[in-house]
């Protein structure tokens, strides 16, 4: 399940990510990013929070690589909060598909990477 967490700032948005995602995830999920992204005029900055993450079925893993790729130039911070190890892994590996700085955050560090994405704006 994704579920979009609200912040008080255009550009910022959470984004809480839990379960194992499929197809069905992200065709609820897109349509409301690909709105938030035109609408913040300008590159957002993303908090994902990966709680109970299980990570993707294979069109799931497919639809998160697209969106990605669609994305790649719209961010501009992206901070990855999990709470494992293979999370933490994870991250760096997504820092090639992406021009965001991407960093990682344990779950106990939370309102550091709140503080972080939204630093200077």
């Amino acid at each position: 399940m994704i579920t979009v967490m609200q912040t008080n700032h255009p550009r910022v948005v959470g984004f809480k990510m839990s379960g194992k995602l499929k197809d069905e995830d992200y065709s609820n999920f897109v349509p409301v990013a690909d709105r938030i992204v035109a609408e913040a005029h300008g590159k957002v900055r993303l908090l994902v929070q990966l709680e109970d993450f299980h990570g993707w079925d294979l069109h799931g893993a497919w639809d998160d690589f697209k969106f990605g790729v669609k994305h790649y130039a719209d961010t501009e911070r992206i901070a990855m909060v999990g709470e494992k190890k293979w999370e933490e892994w994870m991250t760096r590996l997504w820092k090639p598909f992406t021009q965001a700085e991407v960093r990682y955050f344990d779950v106990k560090k939370i309102q550091q990477a709140w503080d972080w994405v939204r630093e200077g704006l």
